[in-house]
């Protein structure tokens, strides 16, 4: 069933239930299965390197099926992964997945964990990935999991081998299997035995799979028969499967929901080998672990359930609480009483929130909050004593059935209070491929619990708890109704570039104005921006009365100043000071309709191309593909750039009844296609004849990188080609100009091999394998130890005009400003004009 929202943390002798941003009862369906669960010792973890690596179906099956605790521990946050939503990409496309995940999670049920390992893009075997992970680091993330989460059985979702289908997939099983010996060692990562205990899972399998024409499942292999329809939910678990991963809407991973049953097939990998099922030779029942008086409490409840009554119930869950409270074994009774509490909880029908209207707030700041309580239980619910940050109040009063208690309560930000933003993202990465975490407690996280929260005490019968409610922000939308979302503390100050890049052509004798945005959050008479180069200050300007959103500063850098940098690209700060206070943080806010609002922080910087770069186009249409920033970029490069839409190629028909679009496209000096746009676009197939047309009569299309899923068009160029899954991983992989002379590489800069020096993360996906003998490749280039690849550029002519189809990662360079591929690809642009 859909996950419930309630965690529990056990603070001495009460309990403390730790909300997303509200505490409310599950559906008496979800409180039913919690309470099967109880019956069951085993846990399960899933593990594999990305967000949408995981079996959904089988983790459905697990948790809702055989009521097994389950989790999923993704080794990276799909940081190096491509966005069909927008222009994220790196840290910020990693919090889009994780909470994408999270959202997932809600769904099938599972708990989510992840370790401090960036997603660094495609790698083709292990010995790539390590060069970039620290094999040891990861380990410890991942034997902290185990230690803290206690699984019984591992599944990795990927084999060590080639077969894993890239580098990070196979690593992971690499890690799994090391952390799996090491975890129950109390000589391994001591340090974490100061807050878990050492724990031996039984057994680590790989779930194998047929994927494409890769089909690595067996029949001697354990089988185990998933997907079966489930009365509660009301559908198959591989049904609910597919609607929890086609939540991973940033991969464009939509995934059809199937009805019926299937079998997954298990692969022994170390441990205790299972026979006849994943938890053989397991304890599986409290009876089986010595306490059957709590088994035949849990089967007396169970039998007793009242869907319609659900708080019938917790005489008998109060009771079975002080039997688990009794327990000797500190872990598994902190880890039970947890899943009790929430039920408990549940069963009371207890919904509690605190809420104000404001979505941002400044840490010092008052603000005007309203706490929202309510109890369903004809067993009243007594609240004692309400905690507001740092200052209590007393109340002992009964919760009367099914009637709210709005309270009324300024509340103070403490002065010190942090940031709102994900902790892996509080401080600078230890390198690129690991996250800089504050505290090691925090590792496996999806994300730190809020630090803000109000604290009620209250009591259930003769026992007492203590509820923690996180300050909230609460609003009404005419669209999605009652939107609850976390209050985000924000800087008293935050200030960005207004432009993500800028650029300065060193032949033009003119200086370089710059707009710097300033968001106050309260009222300041004056202060002074400043613009840094290397830690010097380039120049500043006095501002005065800053009072709100906004405020525009027009900064112009002389001429002489930018000379006298000798650098082809220049990162910039800006900072302002106030009060003796400075400031020098941006916001970075990501709003998706099915996430919530998301939030960081990074330093207020921006990128100056300077170098010799001609652009020798005006105006450019653009096929919109995955999101990308390369319109923006030409934006920035001054050229005109038209979105085209469906009236672009039907719109204009002339006096004589015929389509006159071809007139239409022929104004564009060039034409793009945006990554993937063959994958997005499903209007493609009917406008390429017009593209062929406007080639043919003398234009210049450019078509970006592609894969082979999901296609609209099968011929993409006017003569064949065929993309294959090739690639170059390698930034600073040699590449080799095969007709230095080429107009395209001469024409309107001269490209040598120094324009594909500082590239990030790769040079290429997607190559084409084979092509037609119209086409002539521009560039030689290959990962270490690989054969050559040609396929990275190919060009053809076709009637007067250009085609050139290009699987270069122009999608990163550009963004990254890195003037070798922004020459490169203007030269792109400007074949038509040669």
């Amino acid at each position: 069933m859909f996950k419930k929202v309630i965690t529990v943390c056990i603070l001495g002798f009460y309990t403390v239930f730790c909300s997303a941003q509200q505490v409310r009862p599950s559906k008496s369906s979800e409180i039913y299965r919690e309470i099967k669960t109880l019956k069951h010792l085993p846990k399960v973890l899933y593990l594999a390197a990305h967000p949408d690596d995981e079996n959904t179906g089988l983790l459905s099956w697990l948790i809702n099926d055989q009521n097994v605790e389950t989790g999923y521990l993704s080794l990276t946050r799909g940081d190096g992964g491509q966005n069909l939503l927008g222009t994220e990409q790196g840290a910020a496309l990693g919090l889009i997945r994780t909470h994408e995940l999270l959202e997932a999670r809600k769904l099938d049920g599972a708990q989510q964990f992840f370790t401090r390992a960036i997603d660094f893009g495609f790698s083709k075997n292990t010995t790539d990935t390590f060069k970039q992970w620290d094999a040891d680091s990861i380990t410890a993330d991942v034997v902290w999991v185990i230690r803290k989460f206690r699984p019984d059985v591992i599944i990795c979702r990927f084999p060590p081998t080639a077969a894993a289908g890239h580098g990070q997939h196979a690593a992971s099983a690499v890690v799994a299997e090391k952390a799996f010996k090491l975890a129950g060692d109390k000589t391994a990562f001591p340090d974490q035995l100061k807050y878990v205990n050492a724990w031996q899972p039984k057994r680590v399998l790989w779930n194998t799979f047929r994927f494409g024409g890769v089909n690595t499942t067996a029949e001697n292999q354990l089988k185990v028969t998933v997907g079966q329809y489930d009365a509660q939910l009301g559908m198959g678990y591989g049904e609910l499967a597919g609607l929890s991963r086609s939540l991973h809407k940033s991969q464009g991973a939509g995934t059809q929901s199937v009805a019926g049953i299937r079998t997954e097939y298990f692969s022994h990998v170390i441990g205790e080998p299972a026979k006849t099922t994943l938890f053989d030779g397991i304890v599986k029942t409290w009876t089986s672990q010595g306490n059957a008086d709590i088994d035949q409490s849990l089967d007396a409840i169970i039998s007793a359930f009242n869907f319609n009554n659900p708080d019938l119930s917790l005489p008998a869950l109060l009771a079975l609480r002080k039997k688990v409270m009794a327990l000797k074994d500190g872990d598994l009774k902190k880890d039970k009483i947890k899943s009790l509490d929430n039920i408990i909880l549940s069963c009371a029908g207890f919904m509690g929130e605190v809420v104000t209207n404001q979505a941002e707030a400044v840490a010092g700041d008052h603000y005007n909050f309203r706490l929202n309580l309510i109890s369903r239980a004809t067993n009243s619910v007594v609240l004692e004593n309400i905690k507001w940050l740092n200052q209590s109040e007393s109340f002992n009063r009964k919760l009367s059935k099914d009637s709210l208690i709005t309270i009324q309560h300024d509340i103070q930000i403490p002065a010190d209070a942090a940031l709102t933003e994900p902790y892996w993202l509080a401080k600078p990465a230890v390198n690129a491929a690991t996250f800089s975490v504050p505290n090691d407690t925090l590792v496996g996280l999806p994300e730190a619990e809020s630090p803000l929260n109000v604290l009620l005490d209250v009591k259930i019968g003769s026992e007492k708890f203590q509820v923690k409610l996180p300050l909230s922000f609460k609003k009404l939308d005419p669209v999605r109704g009652d939107v609850v979302e976390a209050l985000r503390i924000v800087p008293a100050l935050e200030l960005k570039f207004t432009q993500p890049l800028y650029w300065v052509k060193e032949n033009e004798d003119l200086p370089l104005s710059l707009n710097v945005k300033i968001n106050s959050n309260k009222q300041y008479s004056n202060g002074i921006l400043n613009l840094m180069y290397n830690g010097e200050r380039l120049g500043s300007a006095e501002v005065s009365s800053l009072n709100g959103k906004d405020t525009t500063i027009d900064y112009v850098i002389p001429k002489a100043k930018l000379a006298a940098i000798h650098s082809a690209r220049l990162p910039l700060d800006a900072n302002f000071v106030a009060d003796g206070v400075t400031y020098n943080k941006k916001q970075v806010l990501i709003q998706y309709p099915h996430l919530p609002s998301l939030q960081y922080f990074a330093p207020a910087t921006v990128t100056v191309m300077k170098s010799d770069i001609q652009a020798n186009v005006k105006k450019v249409g653009y096929i919109e593909g995955a999101g990308d920033f390369i319109p923006e970029f030409l934006r920035i490069a001054g050229i005109q750039v038209d979105v085209l839409k469906d009236e672009d190629f039907y719109g204009n028909i002339d006096e004589s009844g015929k389509n006159g679009s071809q007139s239409k496209l022929s104004q564009y000096d060039a034409i793009v296609l945006g990554i993937r746009a063959n994958n997005t676009e499903k209007k493609l197939g009917r406008w390429m004849p017009f593209l062929w047309s406007y080639v043919k009569a003398g234009g210049n299309l450019m078509m970006q990188y592609n894969t082979n899923q999901d296609t609209t068009v099968d011929k993409l160029g006017m003569y064949n080609f065929s993309i294959a899954n090739k690639r170059v991983t390698e930034e600073n992989a040699k590449v080799t100009l095969l007709n230095p002379n080429h107009k395209l590489l001469n024409f309107p800069n001269k490209i040598t091999t120094d324009d594909f020096k500082g590239w990030v993360q790769e040079r290429g996906a997607y190559f084409p394998a084979q092509w037609d003998a119209a086409y002539e490749p521009l560039f030689e280039m290959h990962d270490a130890d690989e054969e050559p690849l040609q396929g990275s550029t190919l060009y053809a002519k076709y009637g007067k005009g250009n085609f050139i189809y290009t699987p270069l990662a122009f999608f990163r360079q550009l963004p990254a400003g890195n003037v070798g591929a922004a020459r490169l690809f203007l030269n792109f642009l400007s074949a038509q004009k040669n």
